[in-house]
């Protein structure tokens, strides 16, 4: 029962905990999501370390609705909603000061905003819960499918009140969510709705909104653990080493990426080296940021090389015998992702302008290590046509983001999930149903009525 401010802060911190903890299984953003917003995509595939099935289903997009990994996804999302509402209901009953209190609503409605999010482009039109259940029984516990158009509109409300959270807090709240980061994650919205002018509107706030934002003149300081909650990141699920002393809580990635000095093939491999490795021009630094293929050895001294190229961004290499749990943050936006997002909202609503070539040039500079506001003809973009402007933000993404739980939602944006999932061999089966994932059998049990299925499962 809530009765002081103390339970209205506690009740906020578990609404953030949804994103990086659930004892016994994966979390959410510590790897979870990765199964169907990377490994479902082109790029990323199940290693032999994979002994899961229904992981291996997710990596060849044979999966159905049974898949344990969707149905995972689907109960992590909604509790993390469910701790908002219990928030949100909550926190106007207690004493205590008003402004602190609705700023804490604010951030539970900035976390269920950013959790909905990630349920409607998952599965599109999905039931919207905005209060605590009242009953166990079964029928109180049925909620029909909402349109799609239905779920960005409480998206947009939800991020809308967060606009108002402070634009920073003090170092001991690093991590909270921000009004820069409402705005961010409202980029996102609009570009995902094709709404180019809102998306330019809102990302030229976060740019011009004293936010103090800027891009990591190193591109791998963006996944260094001494720079978190740096400059460029926006808004990121913080994990700690170790967090609630479960391996499988927290960031599950190293683990799964890592596997030690060994042939061993891990758990989350690359899937086409030729397609994804070797598509970085000689000096472009994301390569070895994002990707190792040798990696100093410690223990014997010498330079150990894996016999694929292994995901790197989230070890840590400070303590490369501490793989199962470390406490490398995920970056759920970077400030990179808004600069590429205006620039693609711009060129589809005005064409290849001067300042859309900018802000991708920016992003290109930072990439191959040269000032990053000072233009550079040895790697800047220059004339390109709408058309070719398009391909090299969708390029550019493809390489900035890998491993950060992007790739599946832009090839579903686009448009192109199928064409370009195609080119990996092992990933041929892909077909138009996979732009949406299904909804779990477990779920459809309750109310196959009220949650019908999507196509082609």
């Amino acid at each position: 029962m809530f009765k002081t401010q103390d339970d209205a802060v506690a009740s906020v911190t578990a609404v953030y905990a949804s994103l990086t903890l659930d004892p016994g299984e994966q979390t959410l953003f510590g790897r979870n999501l990765y199964f169907l917003t990377d490994m479902a995509s082109d790029y990323a595939a199940a290693g032999v370390s994979a002994t899961n099935p229904q992981v291996r289903a997710l990596s060849s997009l044979t999966h159905d609705a049974t898949s344990d990994r969707v149905q995972v996804a689907w109960r992590q999302i909604y509790a993390g909603i469910n701790r908002a509402n219990v928030a949100i209901d909550n926190i106007p009953k207690v004493s205590g000061n008003e402004v602190i209190k609705t700023r804490l609503i604010n951030e539970a409605k900035f976390i269920r905003g950013l959790l909905y999010f990630q349920a409607v482009r998952l599965w599109g039109g999905v039931p919207i819960v905005l209060h605590e259940p009242t009953s166990i029984a079964v029928e109180s516990l049925k909620s029909r499918r909402a349109t799609v158009d239905e779920v960005y509109t409480q998206i947009i409300k939800d991020l809308t009140d967060a606009e108002s959270l402070p634009a920073t807090y003090g170092s001991a709240d690093l991590g909270r969510a921000t009004s820069g980061a409402a705005k961010s994650i409202l980029v996102k919205v609009y570009l995902t709705r094709k709404d180019w002018p809102n998306t330019i509107l809102k990302a030229r706030e976060v740019i011009n909104g004293g936010y103090g934002y800027a891009l990591f003149e190193n591109f791998a300081d963006a996944f260094e653990r001494t720079k978190e909650n740096g400059k460029e990141h926006i808004f990121s699920a913080q994990f700690e080493p170790n967090q609630a002393g479960n391996g499988a809580s927290g960031n599950n990635f190293p683990a799964t990426s890592f596997t030690g000095f060994t042939a061993t093939e891990p758990a989350d491999i690359i899937s086409d080296v030729a397609l994804f490795y070797d598509i970085y021009a000689a000096g472009d630094t994301r390569r070895d940021a994002s990707y190792m293929k040798q990696l100093f050895n410690p223990a014997t001294g010498t330079l150990y090389t894996f016999p694929k190229p292994l995901f790197k961004k989230y070890i840590d290499f400070s303590n490369l015998n501490a793989r199962g749990n470390t406490g490398v943050n995920f970056p759920i936006i970077r400030y990179a992702d808004v600069l590429l997002s205006l620039a693609e909202a711009i060129n589809e609503s005005d064409g290849a302008t001067l300042e859309a070539h900018e802000l991708v040039n920016q992003i290109r500079r930072r990439a191959f290590a040269k000032p990053i506001s000072t233009p550079d003809v040895t790697v800047d973009l220059v004339g390109r046509t709408q058309v070719q402007l398009r391909e090299a933000i969708r390029e550019e993404r493809k390489k900035e983001f890998v491993q950060e739980g992007q790739r599946w939602f832009d090839l579903v944006r686009w448009g192109t999930l199928v064409s370009e999932v195609k080119k990996v061999t092992a990933k041929n089966s892909v077909s138009e149903r996979n732009n949406l994932f299904p909804i779990p059998q477990s779920e459809r049990n309750i109310d196959p009525i009220g949650l019908p299925q999507n196509d082609g499962y």
